[in-house]
């Protein structure tokens, strides 16, 4: 875990996104500070193998190109390990979008964005645009049970 997370308020539009460096389904370790330079969409979603999660990350996937054009790339966070992030994406055809674990320390990086949910053990569903700079430009939080409108996203995403 980043030292830097730890001290960090939880982030708002205009804030720093806070730094991380998490594993990806294919065994790769992906660091925030080092997609500077592009858009980042971040995907919070509380667990894999869940219909609501499945076409989130699905819909990121489907929106790879336009989110390319937009000079962005998503990334797809939960607390699910590795092997298991690895078997849903083999399972739902998600082969290009990182979804990355947030394992151990167990949801720190959702604890850092200020969406972990205590009683559920798992982050709630959010998104996150971060900015070019690393800062965050848009953040949405959403409803249990509610699927992120992937049109809203790249509306921003275009906006920016």
């Amino acid at each position: 875990m980043d030292q830097e997370m730890v001290r960090q308020e939880i982030p708002t539009a205009g804030s720093k996104a806070p730094d991380f460096t998490l594993m990806a389904q294919g065994g790769e370790k992906v660091r925030l500070s080092d997609l500077r330079g592009k858009k980042v969409v971040l995907g919070f979603h509380p667990l894999a193998f869940t219909r609501i999660c499945t076409r989130q990350m699905v819909d990121l996937e489907l929106a790879r190109d336009r989110m390319e054009a937009a000079g962005a790339t998503a990334l797809g966070i939960s607390v699910d390990p590795v092997p298991a992030k690895k078997a849903w994406a083999q399972s739902i055809g998600v082969s290009k979008t990182p979804l990355l674990a947030d394992f151990w320390p167990h949801g720190a990086v959702a604890r850092a964005y200020g969406v972990w949910n205590e009683e559920q053990g798992a982050s709630t569903r959010a998104t996150f645009i971060v900015d070019e700079e690393g800062i965050v430009a848009w953040r949405k939080d959403y409803p249990p049970g509610t699927v992120p409108d992937i049109e809203e996203i790249l509306a921003v995403l275009e906006g920016l």
